[in-house]
């Protein structure tokens, strides 16, 4: 919620930052007084050449007609006119002029009195803000007894007949602006007027805008930072539920405890908690089919040793040769059933670790089933069965998958065809697109399955074997591990019946349908 937060704000604090830092605001307010000052001066100088001289080739200026002007043009405004000789002495000074005779009353401020917390808010405020912007380079104001023009480096520019503008600073640190104006008379330099304005008009108005935009800032901050709790809350505070929730699943004994599903949102935070609701679903279910897995290896295990326990003592209490040889051929087939149950068991319990660390490899389904196909034509399997797939165009059923765990689900649907076939039978396999899906039906001769057997027959353990084999000779897990298989691809598979125009049972069929890769 922090990050969040901060984020959010960062825009809005470098967008204010660089508002108050650039502080083009005053510099456009100085420029523009400099504009004004120029124009007031070069009147002011220009009134003086015409009505402050002796006559045409007078080469000074007439004190009295040029203090009765200043006192006419610049008594009426805060402007401080000074007007200076071309030898450099200083002539007139309306600071001294009698003007209007205005009377100025300030309010003096209470003995001892303290500024309130928010003014002294206001003036730190001020002060880090004026430390921050940049400021002109000024020299310092010159105010003293005694002056002269060439104290002044823009009076002895202007002494060359060229208007100058120049910043100065005073002692308080405020800005003053000098204008330097030649003041002439047919082009003929008679002095310069040195035109001076203070800024605390433009400092007053620049720090009403830094404070209004720091109290706008303040309220789009404020506003920023309710959002952002606001969208903390809706984002941080249902991830914090599922982790204290899934932390509870984990340590948790029963089943008590599940996560919490906020069904009511259709966003992403509705996504994960469904997501992890049918994980902790999955979960269980699967400890529930490890457990039933358990429960069905002990059964199958103790079969064979109830029957190996039951020849022992039978051995131990006859001492008849042929009936020996009986209870030692038992055994023997036990022991060969355990070792096959272990096998199979020990690979099927693999099979979901290999199935996640197994990587996922493109091929074509059609060329990998006339591969198997050829193998089990080579072969010549006893019971003469013989084993058709169709020519089909290469490329043509592209999928995506663990290509070894999928060649042993067609080998254990091929086998178990042929099992059940009868001899010289035929064992035919089909592949067919279907939409976006691939199909590949395997289909034998031989009696089909018991009815109502079609789901059964996918149990682990459950064995429906011709009678032509001997008892014990499959675990029942072939058919089993091929369904995880194929579900783990994202398919699915099923059996049914094939049936004759004469409504009888003509052989067993069984469907895998996987996916296509997507081009």
């Amino acid at each position: 919620m922090v990050r969040i937060m901060v984020v959010n704000s960062m825009a809005l604090l470098i967008l204010v930052g660089g508002v108050l830092y650039l502080n083009q605001f005053r510099l456009n307010l100085i420029n523009d007084r400099i504009d004004t000052l120029l124009i007031q001066g070069e009147i002011i100088a220009g009134a003086l050449g015409e009505s402050a001289v002796g006559g045409a080739e007078s080469t000074e200026i007439d004190l009295a007609p040029a203090r009765q002007i200043l006192t006419r043009l610049v008594g009426p405004t805060d402007n401080r006119a000074r007007v200076f000789a071309t030898d450099g002495r200083l002539l007139a000074d309306s600071r001294f002029l009698a003007g209007d005779k205005r009377l100025i009353e300030e309010e003096l401020p209470a003995l001892e009195a303290k500024p309130g917390f928010f003014e002294q808010l206001e003036d730190g405020l001020h002060r880090l803000l004026d430390g921050l912007a940049p400021r002109p380079e000024a020299p310092v104001s010159v105010d003293r007894p005694g002056m002269r023009g060439a104290d002044f480096m823009e009076v002895t520019t202007a002494m060359e007949g060229l208007p100058t503008s120049q910043l100065r600073t005073r002692a308080d640190g405020k800005l003053v602006i000098n204008i330097a104006v030649p003041i002439q008379r047919f082009r003929r330099v008679l002095g310069v007027l040195l035109l001076t304005a203070q800024t605390e008009d433009i400092d007053r108005i620049v720090r009403a805008e830094q404070m209004l935009t720091v109290k706008v800032f303040g309220g789009a901050l404020l506003a920023t930072i309710l959002l952002s709790f606001f969208l903390g809350r809706t984002l941080v505070r249902p991830i914090r539920v599922l982790a204290r929730a899934a932390e509870r699943v984990r340590g948790a004994i029963g089943r008590e405890e599940n996560i919490p599903e906020f069904a009511e949102r259709m966003d992403e935070i509705g996504d994960l908690s469904r997501s992890l609701s049918d994980m902790t679903r999955a979960l269980y279910n699967q400890i529930d089919a490890v457990e039933q897995f358990a429960a069905d290896v002990a059964h199958e295990i103790k079969n064979p040793l109830s029957s190996m326990r039951s020849a022992l003592e039978t051995l131990q209490m006859t001492d008849k040769p042929e009936v020996q040889a009986r209870l030692f051929a038992i055994l023997r087939d036990d022991v060969k059933r355990i070792d096959r149950l272990i096998t199979d068991i020990s690979a099927a319990s693999r099979l979901d670790a290999e199935l996640t660390r197994g990587e996922m490899e493109e091929f074509d389904l059609a060329i990998m089933l006339k591969m198997l196909v050829d193998a089990y034509t080579t072969a010549n399997n006893r019971r003469g069965v013989e084993v058709i797939l169709p020519d089909y165009e290469a490329g043509v059923f592209m999928i995506r998958g663990i290509e070894a765990r999928l060649g042993q689900v067609w080998r254990n649907l091929i086998d178990n065809a042929i099992s059940f076939s009868p001899e010289s039978g035929k064992v035919t396999i089909a592949v067919m697109r279907t939409g976006g899906r691939v199909t590949v039906t395997v289909e034998d001769e031989g009696p089909g399955m018991p009815e109502g057997a079609e789901e059964k027959i996918f149990n682990r353990f459950y064995s429906e074997r011709p009678d032509t084999e001997a008892f014990g000779s499959h675990s029942g897990l072939g058919l089993a591990i091929s369904r995880q298989v194929v579900e783990a691809h994202g398919g699915h598979i099923f059996a049914e019946n094939k049936i004759a125009d004469d409504g009888s049972t003509s052989g067993a069929r069984f469907v895998v349908e996987l996916p296509l890769l997507r081009t």
